[in-house]
């Protein structure tokens, strides 16, 4: 199976390039970004070695299906999918926080809970939680987005004090944040499963804000099987779940949280098939819809090829 793990395209017009964790994005003009979405996997704000083939596809596809979905709740900022691994869409000015909506106790709010912690990003949770507990609303935990390095928790408070957003434009994105996490529930529970937790991007342009980048990937959300749920936490036993999550449990299980001297730990052929299996089984649960697997042959040629056809057409 051969993978996406990186392009240097170079598109008529094309003003900048910016390899991300998992995308490569290209500016074309003062008009577009074509997001390549890679095979590329991250954890711990570290990029993994070996990427994992038809990741890419999935988490463009899926949220492709609910950016369309969600596009009566906020303006995003598609114009065209292209490629099974392509969006373009409107350049945004991005707001320089991630909106992480959390409904259950689970991932790193987990973890800062165990750690003694009953505040996370200025929000109060109660004693007596265990994890994947659902939470009696959902919270919104927002993040700093780093360019480099690793993510910053940070609260309502400190975003508006420090003028990253202002406060209007900062209540705009939490009505949006909880209205797309609504609806995303409501559309992945027809499927049988929870929404546990995701996070949201958004920016302006023309003064309007757009939904921006991905979403209810399983890179950005966690998911939960609905059967069994209540079962499995009344006998304090793991959930079953479709995540990134299950990479990080691997990692840390191998001596690695992205802490300064720890070693990546080598990820096996069969590792990498794994991963890839449990992609495509998210993709096929969330959407309902058989994944057809791309001729993988030259994956490169095929997104350069389909980008150029969307740009003439767009422009």
């Amino acid at each position: 199976m051969t993978a996406i793990k990186e392009t240097r395209f170079n598109f008529p017009g094309q003003k900048n390039f910016y390899k991300g964790k998992v995308r490569d994005v290209y500016t074309i003009g003062d008009k577009f970004l074509a997001m390549v979405v890679t095979d590329r996997i991250s954890a711990f704000d570290v990029v993994l070695p070996e990427p994992i083939p038809f990741k890419g596809q999935v988490l463009n596809q899926i949220a492709a299906k609910f950016l369309q979905a969600t596009v009566d709740i906020v303006p995003n900022w598609v114009l065209d999918v292209p490629d099974p691994n392509v969006t373009i869409g409107k350049i945004c000015d991005p707001f320089k926080v991630e909106m992480v909506i959390r409904g259950y106790l689970a991932g790193h709010a987990w973890r800062e809970y165990q750690a003694g912690r009953r505040s996370v990003c200025g929000v109060d949770l109660p004693e007596g939680l265990k994890e994947n507990d659902k939470l009696s609303h959902p919270i919104i935990t927002p993040t700093t987005k780093a360019s480099v390095g690793h993510d910053e928790d940070i609260s309502r408070e400190e975003i508006i004090s420090r003028g990253i957003v202002s406060e209007d434009d900062y209540s705009q994105l939490e009505n949006y944040t909880r209205a797309v996490f609504q609806r995303g529930t409501e559309m992945v529970a027809e499927r049988g499963l929870i929404l546990v937790d995701t996070k949201y991007e958004f920016g302006k342009a023309d003064g309007k804000i757009y939904l921006i980048d991905e979403i209810h990937t399983p890179d950005s959300s966690r998911y939960f099987y609905r059967d069994g749920y209540d079962d499995l936490q009344e006998r304090n036993e793991p959930q079953r779940q479709l995540s990134k999550e299950f990479v990080r449990k691997w990692l840390i299980e191998n001596g690695f949280q992205g802490k300064e001297d720890q070693t990546i730990p080598e990820m096996s052929a069969e590792f990498v098939k794994s991963v890839s299996d449990r992609y495509i089984e998210l993709y096929e649960h969330i959407t309902g819809d058989k994944f057809t697997r791309q001729d993988n042959s030259d994956p490169a040629a095929r997104v350069e090829r389909n980008i150029n056809e969307a740009l003439t057409r767009l422009s």
